[in-house]
C-alpha cells in the first residue's frame, strides 16, 4: 500500500497550528510524513510540538508571518537548511475581514491580499526547485468563494478565485516538472477563523439551510481531502479544484 502514505515525504504547512492547518498537520504526520508546520505565533508552533510528540508524530515548526513581504524565501532558506528537500507545500494560510466593499481601507487590502495570495504565489515559485527535484505536488487551501457569492467580502472572495486560477495555471506549466497542484474549495468549517460567524444564530441557520448535508464541515474532513491529494494514489490528478462542502455548491432552489 506504498501509494496509500506519505512515508519519507517532506510536508511544508502554512498556518499549520489551528483548524484545518492543525489538523492537515496531525494526519499527514500520521500518514508517515515529516511535517514542518508555519505559524505566527511561537506559543502555537510550541503547542502543536508537544501535542506531536505526544502522539509520537514527527512535527517541527517555526514562527513566520504570511504578511511580511519576501518572507517565501525566508520561509525556503529555513526549508533547506532543516531538510533540503521538500514533496508537499500545503498553502492553507488565510484571513478575512468582513465588510461591505465600500468600507475596506486600502491597509485592510493589501493585507487580505498579501496573506491569501500573493504570499502563495511567492511561496510556491520559492520552492519550486525542491518540488521539481522530488516531482512533488502543492495543495491550495482555496473556498466556495471563489465559486459563489457567500457574503464573505469581495476581497476575500477575490483572493480565493485568483487562487483557484493559479493552481490551473501551475498544474499545466509546471506539468513537464512533474509537479501536480490541486486546491480545496471548503464550505463553513468549525474552526477558530469563524467563531464569530457561527455565534450568530441566524447566520448560522442561514448556512445549515443552504447545505444539503445540514451540518457544518470538520478540519479533520478538509484534511483528509488534502491528504489524498497529496498521496502517490492521486499521482493523474492535477490541476483541480475539490469541494468540501457538504453538497453546498451544487444545491439549488
Amino acid at each position: 500500500m506504498k501509494n496509500w502514505n506519505l512515508e519519507g515525504k517532506k510536508v511544508l504547512i502554512t498556518g499549520g497550528t489551528k483548524g484545518i492547518g492543525e489538523a492537515c498537520a496531525l494526519l499527514m504526520a500520521e500518514a508517515g510524513a515529516d511535517v514542518m508546520v508555519l505559524a505566527r505565533s511561537e506559543a502555537d508552533i510550541s503547542r502543536m510540538s508537544t501535542k506531536a510528540a505526544e502522539k509520537g508524530l514527527s512535527i517541527v515548526g517555526r514562527a513566520f508571518d504570511m504578511a511580511e513581504p519576501k518572507v517565501a524565501a525566508k520561509i525556503t532558506e529555513h526549508v533547506q537548511r532543516t531538510w533540503g528537500s521538500l514533496d508537499v507545500l500545503v498553502n492553507n494560510a488565510g484571513m478575512n475581514i468582513r465588510k461591505p466593499t465600500m468600507a475596506y481601507s486600502d491597509d485592510e487590502y493589501d493585507h487580505i491580499m498579501q496573506v491569501n495570495l500573493r504570499s502563495v504565489f511567492e511561496l510556491s515559485r520559492a520552492v519550486y526547485p525542491l518540488l521539481k527535484a522530488s516531482r512533488g505536488c502543492i495543495v491550495n487551501m482555496s473556498s466556495v468563494s471563489a465559486l459563489t457569492h457567500i457574503s464573505s467580502g469581495s476581497i476575500y472572495g477575490m483572493t480565493k478565485a485568483a487562487l483557484t486560477q493559479l493552481t490551473r495555471n501551475l498544474a499545466v506549466e509546471w506539468a513537464m516538472d512533474g509537479i501536480r497542484v490541486n486546491c480545496i474549495a471548503p464550505w463553513y468549517i468549525e474552526t477558530p477563523l469563524i467563531e464569530t460567524v457561527l455565534a450568530d444564530a441566524e447566520k448560522l441557520k442561514g448556512i445549515l439551510a443552504r447545505t444539503p448535508m445540514q451540518r457544518l464541515g470538520q478540519p479533520e474532513e478538509v484534511a483528509a481531502a488534502v491528504l489524498f491529494l497529496s498521496l502517490p494514489a492521486a499521482s493523474y490528478i492535477s490541476g483541480q479544484c475539490l469541494g468540501v462542502d457538504g453538497g453546498f455548491i451544487v444545491n439549488g432552489f
